[in-house]
């Protein structure tokens, strides 16, 4: 990008930029990384390459056990996390020498309980699994070095957190009363399942991390260093430039396409602010707005395909429903979430009466796409092999060797020393995110080993009182307290196991009541049912009402829960119940990612506001405003069929959605084609009131949609007329 980067940008501009950047790290979270120069430097970068290559051999034609190459993950990256974070910032040359050699040290003991586990994995199994002093010693290490390198990456909410996990589980769970309380484990069995099984560090989330994380972060940095963002910033400007708000669209166009493939906001918003939020302060955005635009862009990034934050791939370990369909039914929620910052920038360049004018460059979409056609390739080459059911590590693999190979049709092919590069940089990148996801996985694995998550599922649910929006609401609250110490697909990765049950058991519910309401009860069901409640023989199979739907499932619900759950599975189809369980960890993905963007911690709207020169809360708090699609669509997923529906039902919300989202810009921004009346802007919060209303009421839809197409009709002739009356006399 330094092309377009001079092109755009003065000086001051550039300084913000290196504010920004100095100790945020891809991860979202706040860091002080090494400075690296001389034969450091040369020493992580061809760690770096090492890390990299190792990965996608393994990954793609490597035949080794998941624990070891777990275990290999976690080694390569802590020696990497070792040397790029330092133990602790300090001053002077002789400090650092010392604690540079602390922190090589400790990276070399990363490698040495893996070289352990290599060597007595066996030799364990063969005594009967029976611990020694060694594995003592070794499994202690390495959960220490795990909970140190999460600190040094992400602050001490991870350490904490496996601290009060693994006490829990082996000291003071027994001393609980209520249904909080856990018999206990010893420390043997929880240091055996952490260290010497696949659970634990080297479990699930390590598996996710070191296959479909780390590889689809390789194949961003190879688009990325094969020249793809000049691509986008350009397609960016050619497709939205033109249009009322055209640089704000840019920065909404454009992270959205970066995010796709970096999966990063504090990465994707350095890496498109820098030019987008001078773009729009030029304009005549006001700074505080320009970098709220580009923090709400940026963290949509998250959730648009194919990476999605990393978190597509934790979910479909979660749900096992298969990656490839994931994104297929996230495309269209994303396309929401973009349209709504889309409407928030189109309805404030009209009220302060910004006019569209044509990209500074002045290229056309055509000359574009012959000059960048080839970056479109390795995409297509991706989404060819994923669909013909390639598994997603293969395919980025072999995605990868394309953009090397798309890169030669450019004016700037990539050769060795550009391959060396996008491997050492990939490798830079995902070293945070591997170190969290392997930590984070003692937390999950004592989760599941105690059952809190179902107990604290039950917990929420009952705080809810059945009220799913209720429900709703404390999950939202859970993640942004999480957020705020944790990188989003974190997050999500210790939310899910505990929220995702109650979700889904609610949501869950409501298809059942529509099976009852309708009739459509299976016939061995219902004769189950009449066998166990005599009084329901002569209800169940016909049509009933809402309310007697309610009562009789309120009869079911009283027997016992394992009894009640498998029923529940026999009332809906298996694809609905696969489609609810979905919908229910969207929406704690989703709700993850309001950190980014919410005060008091909200990093990415920080380095934004670093980037325009703006206060950090007051740009928190326009990130915040804008960003309310991050609530819209988790409330679609509960109340509509946009994950669960047939594909005319989806694309009925989609469609009513898109019109819903810019009326409610118009409610926030109070401005439609021009600025409203107190009451038009009440009329339009009335219209995304009924676009958005739960699904199976399409004349409450429509008119809503009717409203506010009088509303946009009156607003345009409104500004037509200021136009006309403005206009110099001839």
């Amino acid at each position: 990008m330094g092309r377009r980067d001079r092109d755009s940008h003065d000086d001051a501009d550039a300084e913000a930029v290196a504010r920004a950047g100095h100790g945020v790290e891809v991860g979202e979270v706040s860091t002080v990384a090494r400075p690296l120069a001389g034969p450091l430097r040369l020493v992580v970068f061809w760690i770096g390459v090492v890390t990299a290559v190792v990965h996608i051999y393994l990954n793609t034609f490597g035949t080794m056990s998941e624990l070891r190459v777990a275990a290999l993950h976690f080694g390569l990256f802590g020696l990497l996390c070792a040397l790029i974070y330092p133990l602790r910032p300090v001053a002077g040359r002789a400090a650092r020498r010392w604690v540079l050699g602390i922190d090589v040290v400790l990276g070399l003991l990363c490698l040495v309980t893996v070289g352990y586990l290599f060597l007595y994995e066996d030799a364990f199994h063969a005594r009967g699994m029976a611990f020694d002093g060694w594995d003592w010693a070794m499994s202690l290490l390495a959960l220490g070095l795990a909970m140190e390198f999460a600190r040094r990456s992400s602050g001490w909410l991870i350490p904490v957190l496996i601290i009060i996990a693994m006490t829990y589980a082996t000291l003071w769970g027994p001393w609980v009363s209520g249904v909080f309380h856990f018999a206990g484990l010893s420390g043997e069995v929880m240091m055996m399942r952490a260290y010497l099984t696949g659970d634990g560090l080297f479990g699930p989330i390590a598996r996710i991390s070191y296959s479909y994380v780390t590889m689809f972060i390789l194949f961003g940095a190879f688009l990325v260093r094969s020249g793809a963002g000049d691509f986008i910033i350009d397609l960016a400007r050619c497709a939205a430039g033109r249009f009322v708000g055209g640089p704000g669209l840019v920065a909404v166009f454009g992270s959205g396409l970066m995010g796709s493939i970096s999966g990063s906001a504090v990465a994707n918003t350095m890496s498109t602010g820098i030019i987008t939020i001078p773009l729009m302060k030029r304009a005549g955005y006001r700074p505080r707005f320009a970098a709220g635009v580009e923090a709400a862009a940026s963290t949509g990034g998250q959730i648009m395909p194919p990476i999605m934050g990393a978190g597509a791939f934790i979910m479909a370990n979660y749900t096992l429903v298969p990656y490839v369909e994931i994104v297929a039914l996230s495309v269209l929620p994303a396309i929401i979430y973009f349209l709504s910052v889309g409407a928030f920038v189109r309805v404030e360049a009209i009220r302060l009466g910004l006019s569209a004018e044509a990209p500074e460059d002045g290229k056309s979409f055509g000359q574009v796409i012959r000059e960048g056609w080839h970056f479109l390739l390795p995409i297509a080459v991706l989404v060819g092999l994923l669909i013909q059911g390639f598994t997603p590590t293969y395919a980025a693999g072999l995605s990868m060797g394309a953009v090397v190979v798309a890169s030669w049709l450019s004016k700037a092919p990539m050769g060795p020393r550009a391959v060396l590069e996008a491997l050492a940089e990939g490798a830079r990148i995902a070293a945070t995110m591997a170190i969290l996801l392997v930590a984070v996985g003692v937390v999950v694995a004592v989760i599941a080993t105690t059952g809190i998550g179902n107990t604290f599922s039950q917990m929420i649910s009952a705080w809810a009182g059945g009220q799913l929006w209720v429900l709703l609401i404390l999950v939202a609250l859970a993640s942004l307290v999480l957020g705020m110490g944790l990188p989003v697909t974190a997050a999500y990765a210790v939310l899910a196991p505990l929220s995702a049950p109650a979700l889904n058991d609610l949501m869950l519910e409501g298809h059942i009541l529509q099976a009852l309401v309708d009739g459509t009860v299976p016939q061995t069901v219902a004769m189950t049912l009449s066998a166990l409640l005599p009084d329901l023989g002569g209800v169940l199979g016909e049509p009933m009402t809402q309310a007697q739907a309610q009562a009789v499932w309120a009869r079911v619900s009283a027997l016992p829960g394992d009894f009640t759950a498998g029923l529940a599975g026999q009332l809906v189809d298996p694809v609905t119940v696969s489609m609810t369980l979905l919908g229910a960890h969207l929406i704690i993905f989703w709700l993850s990612q309001d950190s980014n963007v919410t005060p008091p911690v909200c990093l990415t709207a920080f380095a934004a506001g670093a980037i325009a020169g703006t206060r950090p809360l007051p740009t928190g708090m326009a990130a915040w405003k804008i960003a309310k699609g991050l609530y819209i669509v988790p409330v679609l997923f509960a109340y509509t069929p946009l994950v669960t529906g047939t594909w005319p039902d989806q694309v009925e919300v989609f469609v009513f959605a898109c019109f819903g989202v810019y009326a409610f810009a118009g409610l926030f921004q109070g401005c439609l084609e021009s600025p409203l009346r107190w009451y038009e802007r009440l009329g339009s919060g009335a219209a995304a009131a009924l676009m958005l209303w739960p699904h199976g009421a399409f004349p409450v839809h429509l008119s809503g949609l009717v409203l506010l197409a009088v509303l946009v009709a009156v607003t345009w002739r409104r500004r037509r007329r200021t136009m006309a009356d403005s206009a110099p006399a001839t």
